[in-house]
């Protein structure tokens, strides 16, 4: 489900910005599109009732009864009621002269038959408007085949059956002007809701949404195009650390100024990296200098013991050295990353190992090539399989596949790291064991070099501990978790 939501749900900003604005506008031209065809619905309800009113109040027996009779204009509509045939007025056709009013004393609406006070209350306005005021007013609707006086007439339901339809209904509308007196019934088409409405509504809608949102795309393409190449080019410089021709400015104010001010920062940064790189060199040759010097005065020492001692001192200085500046090159690799068959490299790197007799081995491995710097990744690989043999006086080397990772896992058996010292070891100069001593601590800039040169292959370095059935700490495992894409 939760992919599924990731599928529908864009990740880029164009793309959720032009869903929300889609599905507004979608939302609005929904609305507005309802709103319309009620109003024409209201339209042909309207229609209907003052077709039936017009019929009821142009019946002759009824002229006495309207007060102001005759009002202006009102001879012309009621003359348009009584035409003949079948008329085509308003999109409707309607009723033959003889089947429009009906003078009869019996009760115009059946008891199976439902009221619609609704239409009965806007019928008893539209003839007090015109100056009728009857005692009651009834409409409801029947099919036109259930109507009595329709089925009285044979010649009549056929004609109005070809005209309207074997399922047809009509509305009935029927008025008394005093009680107990005569009833006056009028029958009007009950023209059914109207779908042709809805094809104009909805091409309109659908004009007006593919306008409004290509619109919106232009837009937001314009403003999203420079924040694509700002992010291009700075995921670049991450990866690379190398500056290269400035971004031009585009797109509106605010993206202009950010842009500028990215070039600036990216020329700041990249102006520092090479202060760093020469300041590191200077610092490499002018200790290594003195310390090679060193290693050569110190041959002329007599005793063996001391002569070692302080060979051994030069040594460490001259490794932990070779540390720090591995550590300040990362990411800095001039040469781009090699398609690398990443069995074979922890193959090579474990019989270096087992060349010099340490109790290193290689385990699970699948063949998987990936793009690598291969100087570092041995590197990185070497630090892992060093610190356990030094701490878990043995290695076992896995690569394997899990999901969108490749993972090169070193294992030991040693007693593991304390769950809250875990983050602490990746930290430079942080050693498992607390003495100064070379032999037995180290430097603590291993396990910070290698997950180091895994971010600049955009991984990561993970420490676990291993745990045996019983739960307890059975070792460490060190990960390189690198993106198989």
């Amino acid at each position: 489900m939760a992919r599924l939501k990731l599928r529908l749900w864009p990740g880029s900003l164009l793309g959720q910005t032009l869903l929300a604005l889609a599905a507004a506008l979608l939302v609005a031209q929904s609305v507005s599109a309802m709103l319309l065809w009620r109003a024409a619905q209201g339209r042909m309800e309207q229609t209907m009732l003052n077709t039936a009113a017009f019929r009821l109040i142009g019946a002759p027996r009824f002229a006495h009864e309207r007060s102001d009779w005759p009002r202006p204009g009102m001879d012309q509509r009621i003359e348009g009621q009584r035409r003949g045939g079948f008329e085509r007025g308003s999109g409707a056709r309607e009723f033959p002269m003889s089947l429009r009013v009906e003078h009869t004393m019996q009760q115009p609406i059946r008891p199976s038959e439902t009221r619609m006070p609704d239409r009965e209350q806007a019928l008893r306005q539209i003839l007090a408007a015109e100056g009728l005021n009857p005692v009651t007013v009834l409409v409801t609707a029947r099919p036109l085949a259930s109507d009595p006086l329709v089925r009285s007439r044979p010649r009549l339901l056929g004609r109005a059956t070809r005209a309207y339809g074997p399922r047809a209904n009509i509305l009935v509308a029927a008025i008394q002007v005093r009680p107990g007196g005569e009833w006056s019934v009028a029958r009007v088409a009950l023209l059914p809701r109207r779908t042709g409405t809805l094809r104009p509504i909805i091409l309109q809608t659908a004009l007006i949404f593919v306008f409004l949102l290509t619109m919106q795309y232009l837009v937001l393409r314009r403003i999203t195009r420079p924040l694509k190449l700002l992010t291009t080019r700075t995921e670049h410089f991450a990866r690379t650390q190398e500056p290269s021709e400035p971004l031009g400015p585009r797109g509106p104010v605010d993206i202009r100024q950010l842009i500028l001010a990215h070039n600036a920062m990216e020329t700041r940064i990249a102006g520092l990296l090479d202060e760093k790189d020469v300041m590191l060199g200077a610092i490499g040759h002018d200790l290594k200098t003195p310390l090679a010097a060193l290693r050569v005065r110190i041959e002329s020492v007599e005793d063996d013991a001391e002569r070692s001692k302080m060979a051994a001192s030069i040594e460490d200085i001259t490794r932990s050295l070779d540390d720090i500046l591995s550590l300040a090159r990362v990411g800095r690799a001039s040469d781009p990353p090699e398609r690398t068959e990443l069995s074979a490299l922890a193959a090579s790197v474990v019989e270096e190992f087992e060349d010099m007799g340490e109790p290193v081995s290689l385990g699970e491995s699948s063949r998987i090539v990936l793009p690598v710097h291969v100087t570092w990744m041995r590197r990185a690989l070497r630090n892992l399989i060093s610190n356990a043999v030094r701490y878990g006086k043995s290695a076992k080397v896995n690569l394997l596949r899990d999901g969108p990772e490749i993972v090169l896992r070193v294992e030991d058996t040693g007693p593991g790291i304390a769950d809250d010292r875990i983050g602490a070891m990746l930290e430079p100069f942080t050693r498992g064991e607390t003495s100064r001593n070379r032999d037995t601590g180290g430097a603590g800039l291993g396990l910070t070099l290698a997950r180091a040169i895994a971010e600049q292959h955009g991984g990561r370095l993970v420490l676990i501990n291993r745990k045996d059935a019983a739960g307890k700490i059975a070792g460490l495992g060190a990960e390189l978790r690198l993106p198989a894409g």
